[in-house]
Parts: C-alpha cells; sequence; structure tokens
C-alpha cells in the first residue's frame, strides 16, 4: 500500500526545509557584508512582491516576499537582487560610497559572496556532526561476509573471505567504499581487483540492477552486487565532539563524490535527464522524509543545505558561483569586467537558470504523474 504524507504536512516539511536554509544562506551574505562594512538595504525571503516586512534601525528592510523559491540581500550599490552593480555609485556622497558593496577591495567581495554557500557547507557539516556523535562512526573491512545466489559476485566466482581491492579500477578500503560505488552504476561492466590466500586477481563482472520501491510509491534503480560485509568486522567507534567534525567534513566528502559522478553519468547520458528534480520533488520529498522521523527529516535537511552550496557556487551568472568566477577574472586581468560584458552574461545567466527551473519542474511534474494522465484523457 502507497502511503501519502498529505498536502498540509508536505507544504509544512517544505517550508521547514528551505525557509531556515535560505534565511541562513542570506544571513551568511549579511553577516559577512556587516563585517565589512557594507550596508544592507533588503534582506528578503522569497522573490517579487513583498508580502510584508520591517526596517531595523540601520535601514535594512527585512520582508517576506510573493514567490517563496529563494531570498536576496540587496547590499548598496547594487542595482537589484542578482547583485548587479549600479552605474550611479560612484555618484554618491564619499560616506555612503564607503558603505557600498562595490568600493570594498575584491578579496573582501569574495568572502561576502562566498559566505552563503559557506554557511549551507557549515550547516550540513554541523547536523552531520551530531549524528556521528549519537551513533558512532561505522567501521567495516573490504573483505566478502557472504555471497547471494544468482549474484554478480557468484558468478564472478568471488568467495566468502576474499578481500575486494578495486572496483572498475577504483581502490576501496571498506564497504562502505563499495557500496558508494555499486549503488549508482547498474547495468555496468567492470573489473574487480581482490585478493585470495595472498594472490592479486581480477575478474570481469556485470553490476546488477535492482529495483526498489519505497513505502511511498518512489522507484529507484540501484546497483547490486550481490556481496555482505564481514559482520565480524563491523563496528561502531565512538566519536568525540572534537573529532566529529573531521568525521563529518569526510562524509560530506563522500556526499559530494557521488552527486558528482550521478551529474557526470547525466550529462554523458548514462541517466536520464529526467532524474533531476526540482522544487516539487524537494516538496514532496520533504513531506515524506518528514514522515519517516525527527533523524530522517533531519538528516534530509543537510543534504538539501549541500545541494544548495554546489548550485549556488556553480560558475553561472546570477548565481554566487558566477559572481565568483568574475571575481577571479578580475583579480587576474588586475581590474573588472566590462560593463557590457557583464550585463550580457547576466542575460544569459539568468535565461539558463530559468530554462533549468523550467526543465526541472517539467521531471516533477511527470514524477507526479501529470503526463502519463494527460496521455490517458487524449488517448
Amino acid at each position: 500500500m502507497i502511503e501519502s504524507p498529505g498536502l498540509f504536512q508536505t507544504l509544512l516539511a517544505f517550508a521547514l526545509v528551505i525557509g531556515p536554509l535560505v534565511f541562513l544562506h542570506e544571513l551568511g551574505h549579511y553577516l559577512a557584508g556587516r563585517l565589512f562594512g557594507v550596508k544592507a538595504e533588503e534582506f528578503s525571503i522569497g522573490f517579487g512582491r513583498e508580502l510584508f516586512g520591517v526596517t531595523d534601525r540601520r535601514g535594512t528592510r527585512w520582508k517576506f516576499s510573493l514567490l517563496p523559491l529563494g531570498g536576496f540581500v540587496k547590499f548598496a550599490g547594487d542595482m537589484d537582487p542578482s547583485s548587479r552593480s549600479d552605474p550611479n555609485w560612484l555618484a554618491l556622497p564619499p560616506e555612503e560610497r564607503a558603505k557600498t558593496f562595490q568600493s570594498k577591495p575584491l578579496w573582501q567581495r569574495a568572502i561576502i559572496v562566498a559566505a552563503g554557500p559557506f554557511t549551507n557547507l557549515m550547516i550540513a557539516i554541523v547536523i552531520l556532526s551530531g549524528f556521528v556523535m549519537a551513533v558512532g562512526e561505522l567501521k567495516t573491512s573490504a573483505i566478502v561476509g557472504a555471497i547471494e545466489p544468482g549474484s554478480a559476485a557468484q558468478s564472478a566466482g568471488l568467495r566468502v573471505g576474499d578481500r575486494i581491492t578495486a572496483l572498475g579500477g577504483r581502490p576501496v578500503e571498506n564497504f562502505q567504499d563499495m557500496l558508494r560505488y555499486v549503488q549508482i552504476r547498474p547495468g555496468e561492466r567492470i573489473a574487480i581487483a581482490f585478493e585470495r590466500d595472498g594472490s592479486q586477481l581480477s575478474v570481469p563482472a556485470v553490476i546488477a540492477t535492482k529495483v526498489e520501491k519505497d513505502r511511498f510509491g518512489n522507484v529507484v534503480k540501484l546497483g547490486r552486487l550481490g556481496i555482505s560485509m564481514d559482520a565480524r568486522a563491523a563496528r561502531f567507534e565512538p566519536v568525540s565532539p572534537i573529532k566529529a567534525p573531521l568525521v563529518a567534513v569526510g562524509k560530506v566528502g563522500d556526499i559530494l563524490g557521488m552527486m558528482g559522478e550521478v551529474i557526470g553519468q547525466i550529462i554523458v547520458g548514462k541517466r536520464p535527464v529526467s532524474e533531476l528534480g526540482g522544487p516539487l520533488q524537494i516538496a514532496k520529498v520533504s513531506g515524506e522524509q518528514f514522515s519517516l522521523g525527527l533523524s530522517s527529516f533531519i538528516f534530509f535537511i543537510a543534504l538539501v543545505s549541500l545541494n544548495l552550496a554546489v548550485i549556488n557556487l556553480l560558475p553561472v551568472p546570477v548565481l554566487d558561483g558566477g559572481h565568483l568566477m568574475f571575481y577571479a577574472i578580475e583579480a587576474v586581468r588586475r581590474r573588472p569586467v566590462e560593463p557590457q560584458v557583464m550585463e550580457w552574461a547576466f542575460r544569459g545567466g539568468l535565461a539558463a537558470v530559468l530554462a533549468l527551473m523550467l526543465m526541472v519542474t517539467f521531471n516533477d511534474l511527470g514524477t507526479f504523474g501529470l503526463w502519463s494522465k494527460l496521455a490517458g484523457l487524449i488517448g
């Protein structure tokens, strides 16, 4: 039986995920700007028409806007929420000009821009640090503990007690390494390098495809070799508060590595573009994870925060990464990029972002079955 969290719970969960993450992202920009003496004129959660807000004693307008999918901080000297320079900032009186974003040294501007994605990254690290302190760090070996009958591992001739040393040419040290490699490569043909009785051996294998359906009806294809870990070598080690952030950073690296590989598979055509999800998909999964309990929901928040950090660091004008790209060019050229070039770049970046949003929304609606229902009505 397929469960559904319901519309109210889904919307509530989505607000609890996106709202705080967007606020903290923009707060990172705001606090970095405050540190370097830049005046913030607007701090908005959402885009478009203001719904309500308040102006503080520093002259910053804190507001909620109509479209809640994002937010922005508009600093003095910015022409619009995309942080394009207002050409009139040089005409301001000296004391006002000194408070503009554009008047600050390149390194300060770069820190202000990078502070948003950095905040999202730190949120993920803090959450994962809490998890590893609560449950410990799982330690495993790369020794085969059991082999599933009829599996790819059995067909390849692997035996219990073999120590896997590499998959597809990539070294593995433990069972988690094998899982991360295999799960995102269903159907791929790889070489399995292993050690048996002191001998180094290698055999070809085709990673099997396992189709799983969860309680919410979501279907996912996972790679599977049919190997179980050696339970005798598995243990949870306590993690101290000092060590926890280091362990969390390692886990963030593992997650980002898998994200990068999956995106690469989509780019080269190994995975369909339809696997890219957007705001509607995030809302759906938010409700599902909320219904699974607090720990699942908080872990999901960490994943979304990581995604926001990565997306914002893409070298696309209008995103933080686009600004940092122009600052890198400015550092090399020792002068800013020409305004005309910036203008066309921002227009192109905005068009690219809108096209991406349209595509992922189309994918999301397909995930919800809208297109198949329409096809049924037409047919």
